[in-house]
């Protein structure tokens, strides 16, 4: 692979119905003007229709018929090259939407069972069900009420479309298994020969057709080349049968009573027995969608029905799923891939492997470490997508030292006082018990099974089993181990006997054999009486045990527990942990050169479409760790000035004191930095609203998804309402303004700052799509909002003449966008002169040294500061921290040598060179004090909050 294969930058555009490949080719030029190297592309294949994001492909061999055609993609594809980008596609191997009529595969499973030519493409337990009546079925939670409700409502039909039977619901089709047409072609057989007559042709064909469907094969039959001829044979009588209803109105008549009697009779429950008869012998259940955290016996994506799990690990599901992806990537129209949750993934180094062997391009993984976690060196890829980067960055301008003062405030406000570790296992566990209890069920099948094996563990109860498996998954430390056929590795060694010892610590009663036995079972220690073919079954449940630890992590922390702890929400991100408060810089530089040395170009996001806040709302945040005497102050009050605006529902006042602080900590970060006349204040209090409601039905306590509480999301609603409305909030508006503005204040240089660190650390910056100005978004939906794309380009275009025009230059263009910078041009700047500067010295910031410069002076701690090298170019990056006690008089900025003193950076360690300053075009030297070499602070920060320098060591 060439350098140029690798990308210097990328810049993620979601793709969706309203934002296509046509859009996109418009949007490519002002991307090359920003210094872009790749554009990062959502998902494009074809997806569930009305997808906006294109996580739930129906067809991987398919561009999404809503985003483009051939010719559209053909055409981006040609602008990209013509302005000299590369491609990064988000690949999802993992699974499959399942929730509409398009999926091909899907369709063919439930039409024929576990004989289907693709049922091994999907990871069903088909014979793990834990009623004998699912053995052999796939359970489908599609329902929105009580199976029987829906039958004897008439809301489930028999239809006949295209020559195909099917049972309708709404507006989803599931087809009926084709020796089931005999059923209803037998009962229009004598009616049709009356109306027809003995000798009729049509009749014959009739017969003929049905005596088609008699002899086709069994849906048990397994022989490939079998079922293959089956699916042909089945596709011949289906056109015979549309043919003949097409010619002859006597069929359909027929065929139209003989569904209006199958289909039953309202208030005749009876009536519907037939009809249930024939959907239980069907290759599917249909039930309510409650059904499925029981039940369901399909791996999803998390707890998600509507999506359905693929077996990567088989080569034909591998090459069914890549062809298309492969064939883009062989005709230069693709340069790299982004792998989505590989961690639900059979063995993903297996998946990494197979995929580098077929196209040995650019691959980031999308794997969320834990605290300490490394990303197994064993995997094919160039990195993480770069969640890890994202919260070391953010700790930093996270004041460590009021760790204790944040957790006592956290716990008078809102009375928790649980550490963040503890709330984590008891969602983690919550979650196991509840959403994803059926993936529970059936790996304690498997379990089970293996038990039986041996008389040392023949008396382990299957409850037993359940308990056991349970508590390790929650007490799991990371989202998953990697033990393959090809060994055990030592730190997954260590993780599986922690989680075990954990949950023998929480639970004294519970069995150490039991829990032994689950140890020796993921760790591959058979016992000696195993069979070859036992040690197989022993390897698939450990590997279905590694893919149920990720989402019982994912949704138990992520998505529970994030919501429910919330000392300090900047620290509440993917991959983040909220019980590290801050990250020192001595870490975060460690942290750098262990990128640098092993995964110099992974991605380096600040801002993704799956964070739950933008960056620039976490770096206002990060502001209220510097103040919390102040903040806790202001929070007291504001409690006490909207306490009138709470609701009472089942006799508590609603919302409680949990969800008012996280409710201030957002309006703090969403705050608009223009003014809110009553348009604007309308939508940002919907986008409130519906952020609220999201993190409380996430944080499952008082309402939730699965069970929806009204009258308490409307409790919210109306609180949010009236807090946010000057006619009857206006002195907590008022008292909440002067804080929220110096917040922002200092906000905005952090955000600066991050994004610096983001463009120069290594690896390879990663902007979210209209995060190169001021963004102020919540979680998805909020964050996947329309980016004015024409409008930042005329922002660029702007900046670009005023750098150069004569009497202006980039000095006095940098002054004037400190003085104005919440117009949003200062952050576009920034990041369009350090692209630049990327992609006019490839390697500097991608695969260049590394050397943490250290500081001195009474104000180094609040400076951050780094060298790269490449050759003869290099590069000094320095950026300000922890603002409010440097320039601690808004709107002060951190400018100068009133603020800066005698502060310097050391450079002794580099050459002695003269310097350019990337965003003033000021020439700046280092002056020696003794031994030590240094740049002064107040010169790296003259007229601008950052600085990167350039030199030429020739």
């Amino acid at each position: 692979m060439t350098s140029r294969a690798l990308p210097e930058s990328t810049y993620r555009l979601q793709f969706h119905a309203g934002f296509t490949f046509r859009d996109a080719v418009r949007v490519i030029p002002y991307l090359r003007r920003l210094g872009v190297t790749h554009c990062y592309a959502s998902p494009y294949l074809k997806a569930r229709p009305g997808s906006t994001h294109g996580y739930d492909i129906v067809d991987h061999n398919a561009l999404n018929p809503e985003i483009g055609t051939e010719e559209d993609y053909a055409a981006f594809v040609g602008a990209l090259h013509e302005h000299d980008l590369g491609q990064i596609l988000d690949m999802v191997p993992n699974h499959m939407g399942v929730n509409s009529n398009d999926n091909a595969w899907w369709n063919d499973v439930l039409e024929n069972g576990p004989s289907s030519r693709f049922a091994g493409h999907f990871d069903i337990a088909w014979n793990a069900a834990p009623r004998p009546q699912l053995l052999g079925k796939v359970l489908l939670p599609v329902l929105g009420e009580p199976y029987g409700d829906a039958l004897e409502g008439g809301r489930l039909r028999l239809v006949f479309e295209d020559g195909a039977f099917a049972i309708a619901y709404h507006d989803r089709r599931f087809p009926l298994a084709p020796r089931s047409y005999a059923r209803v072609l037998e009962r229009g057989h004598d009616e049709l020969a009356a109306v027809l007559g003995a000798e009729s042709p049509a009749l014959a064909e009739y017969q003929s057709i049905l005596t088609a469907i008699r002899n086709l094969p069994h849906r048990t039959e397994v022989d490939p080349a079998r079922v293959a001829e089956r699916a042909r044979e089945k596709e011949i009588v289906k056109r015979r049968l549309a043919g003949l209803a097409g010619e002859q109105p006597a069929v359909r008549e027929v065929l139209a009573r003989v569904l209006a009697e199958l289909n039953g009779r309202a208030q005749d429950p009876a009536s519907f027995d037939q009809l249930d008869d024939l959907l239980g012998h069907q290759a599917y259940r249909l039930s309510h969608w409650r059904v499925a955290t029981d039940e369901i016996n399909y791996r999803r994506f998390f707890d998600i029905n509507d999506l359905a799990a693929l077996r990567m690990e088989r080569p034909e599901v591998f090459e069914a799923t890549h062809a298309l992806v492969l064939r883009l990537i062989a005709a230069g129209a693709v340069d790299g891939l982004r792998i989505d949750h590989p961690d639900g993934l059979y063995d993903p180094a297996q998946y990494f492997r197979r995929l580098r062997e077929r196209a040995p391009v650019y691959v980031v993984a999308e794997k969320i470490l834990g605290p300490g976690e490394a990303l197994p060196e064993s995997w094919s890829v160039h990195g993480t997508s770069g969640y890890d980067f994202l919260n070391a960055v953010n700790g930093l301008f996270v004041d460590g030292a009021n760790a204790d003062a944040f957790t006592s405030l956290h716990a008078a406000l809102t009375g928790e006082d649980q550490p963040f570790a503890e709330i984590a296992y008891q969602k983690k566990a919550l979650i196991v018990n509840v959403s994803l209890a059926s993936e529970l069920s059936m790996l304690t099948h498997q379990l089970d099974a293996l038990a039986q094996k041996s008389r040392a563990s023949r008396d382990f109860t299957f409850n037993s089993l359940r308990e056991a498996l349970r508590e390790v998954i929650a007490c799991f430390p990371v989202y998953r181990s990697y033990i393959a056929d090809d060994g055990v590795r030592e730190v997954d060694r260590r993780h599986v006997e922690m989680a075990v010892r954990r949950a023998a610590i929480r639970n004294p009663l519970m069995g150490l054999r039991v829990l032994r036995f689950i140890r020796d079972m993921v760790l591959l220690q058979a016992p000696p009486s195993f069979t070859a073919e036992d040690r197989v079954e022993q390897r698939r449940f450990a590997g279905s045990f590694q893919q149920v630890t990720a989402p019982v992590m994912a949704k138990g922390v992520e998505d529970t527990a994030f919501y429910v702890y919330t000392r300090l929400v900047s620290l509440n991100e993917v991959g983040g942990d909220p019980g590290r408060f801050g990250v020192t810089p001595e870490a975060l530089h460690l942290y750098c050169l262990d990128r640098q040395a092993r995964w110099g170009h992974a991605l380096s996001p600040l801002s993704t479409h799956d964070t739950k806040r933008s960056e620039d709302v976490r770096a206002r945040l990060d502001v209220l760790s510097e103040i919390p005497d102040d903040w806790r102050n202001a929070v007291s009050r504001w409690m006490n000035q909207n306490a009138p605006h709470r609701g009472r529902v089942d006799d508590q006042l609603v919302p409680d004191a949990g969800a008012q602080y996280l409710f201030y900590q957002t309006l703090m970060g969403a705050w608009p930095l223009e003014p809110l006349l009553p348009e604007a204040r309308a939508r940002f209090v919907a986008r409130i609203q519906a952020y609220m409601e999201k993190a409380l039905h996430e944080a499952k306590l008082h309402t939730s998804w699965i069970n929806p509480n009204e009258p308490y999301d409307a409790a919210v609603r109306e609180f949010v309402a009236r807090t946010l409305d000057p006619r009857v909030s206006d002195a907590f508006l008022e008292d909440f303004g002067a804080l929220q503005r110096r917040v922002s204040h200092y906000g905005i240089f952090n955000s600066l700052s991050q994004t610096v660190l983001r463009l120069a650390c290594p690896g390879a910056p990663d902007t979210y799509q209209g995060t190169e100005v001021w963004d102020l978004s919540l979680v998805d939906p909020d964050n996947r909002r329309p980016v004015d794309h024409a409008r930042l380009a005329a922002m660029l275009e702007a900046l670009e003449r005023a750098a150069s025009a004569p009497g202006h230059g980039p000095g006095k263009l940098a002054r004037e966008l400190a003085t104005a910078r919440e117009d949003g041009r200062i952050k576009l700047y920034v990041t369009a002169r350090v692209l630049g500067c990327r992609r006019t010295h490839p390697g500097l910031f991608s695969a260049g040294g590394y050397v943490p410069l250290g500081g001195a002076g009474e104000k180094s701690a609040h400076c951050f500061a780094f060298s790269r090298q490449s050759g003869e170019i290099w590069a000094v990056v320095a950026v300000p921290r922890l603002l409010t006690r440097l320039a601690p008089s808004p709107p002060q900025a951190p400018l100068g040598p009133e603020v800066w003193g005698d502060t310097r950076v050391d450079v002794s360690a580099l050459p002695d060179l003269h310097w350019e300053n990337l965003f003033t075009g000021e020439r700046l030297s280092a002056s020696t004090r003794g031994e030590q070499r240094a740049l002064a602070a107040a010169d790296l920060f003259r007229d601008f909050p950052v600085a990167v320098l350039l030199a030429h060591s020739r």
